[in-house]
């Protein structure tokens, strides 16, 4: 059984949240682009602390 840490289910939330915001603005806008979606920050877990460089 694979695991997936909280980062990849925070995202995959994200996402989601986004995906509905599209669906509500479409009329305005089809073209409307989602990006630099990422972890800024974690802590615990298996492998620790983590922070992006900025």
């Amino acid at each position: 059984m694979g695991r997936t840490g909280v980062e990849m289910e925070a995202l995959t939330a994200v996402q989601v949240g986004l995906l509905t915001v599209y669906d509500m603005c479409k009329a305005a806008d089809r073209g409307m682009v989602m990006e630099q979606i990422r972890v800024l920050e974690k802590h615990g877990g298996k492998s620790g602390d983590w922070t992006a460089e900025v």
